[in-house]
């Protein structure tokens, strides 16, 4: 028995990823465990420039849920390929480059660059703000979707899995768009759009107002999302939200899901996702699973 996944024809050890933005490049939590021990990991999403962030406060816990407004801080592609990328490599990991852009031709440029490594798969962040359409993000609308996925498709022979966001008018009808234009699989899902409010100042927490909500709390929505485009696509899909436990994960694979992301349940414990990984072989063993293959999408209808 084993919890080898394969996906998109590369070979994961386990179906465990940490999840873009809460694992950073993984040089902080390899102090305490070697990441090694993980399937893969989505690096801290990347633009084709440095961004510093936004301002104000970046995070704020909600009851079973946590709201951020980090604004993609990132070094930029090109200083991550110099300066983190080889720690990466190192390590016997599958590498998933999650790539944003405030425009199309951003996330080509930057797509390009990431063509001439070794990182085999792109993770295309598409709910980045589309800075020449007033700010709406390309995760929203299917046709801008399908057109920012058809030109990154156009310049790199990586794998190109396309990260939803839940705020997309139809989250299927978004699947069947990003798949048209090229995409070969898809992750899904990312943060929910949420606001609160500081009742004594008597305004918004955040400087933007709203911010992404993410933990426990989304995970049975975004369940149901993976559950219906599961039956809308057919292409391999990584399963993200809320997932804190190895129940969680099996939950998503029984779903549908081929991998899945840990995201923030890896604030609340560093070993979050070392433990699922080792959650699932024990869950595999004692249910006398041998494949994944056995349970992945056996909820029909």
């Amino acid at each position: 028995m084993n919890s080898n996944v394969e996906f998109l024809g590369i070979k994961f050890k386990n179906p465990v990823i940490a999840a873009s933005g809460t694992f950073g490049f993984g040089k902080e939590y390899d102090e305490y465990f070697d990441i090694s021990v993980l399937g893969g990991i989505s690096t801290k999403g990347l633009t084709l420039h440095e961004k510093i962030g936004n301002f104000g406060r970046r995070i704020y816990e909600t009851p079973s849920g946590l709201m951020n407004s980090i604004g993609l801080q990132n070094p930029g592609v090109d200083k991550f390929i110099q300066e983190e990328l080889p720690f990466l490599l190192s390590k016997d990991i599958v590498i998933l480059a999650n790539l944003g852009g405030g425009s199309i031709e951003e996330y080509v440029l930057g797509a390009i660059k990431l063509n001439e490594t070794d990182i085999p798969i792109i993770e295309l962040n598409i709910s980045c703000p589309n800075v020449k359409e007033g700010g709406m993000a390309f995760g929203i609308d299917e046709k801008i979707a399908y057109d920012v996925v058809k030109e990154v498709r156009m310049v790199t022979n990586k794998k190109l899995v396309v990260k939803l966001s839940p705020n997309a008018n139809d989250i299927s009808k978004m699947a069947q768009a990003c798949v048209k234009a090229g995409a070969d699989g898809l992750s899904l899902v990312n943060t929910f759009n949420a606001l609160a409010i500081d009742i004594y100042k008597r305004k918004p927490i955040f400087n933007n107002i709203t911010a992404g909500l993410s933990g426990p709390c989304i995970k049975p929505i975004a369940l149901r999302m993976l559950y219906e485009v599961k039956k809308a696509v057919d292409v391999p899909l990584i399963g993200i939200g809320g997932i804190t436990n190895f129940e969680d994960a099996i939950e998503f694979i029984m779903a549908g899901a081929d991998l899945i992301q840990v995201g923030s349940a890896n604030f609340r414990d560093i070993y979050a996702s070392k433990k699922i990984a080792e959650g699932i072989e024990e869950f595999m063993a004692k249910e006398k699973i041998s494949n994944l293959k056995e349970i992945k999408g056996i909820i029909g209808g």
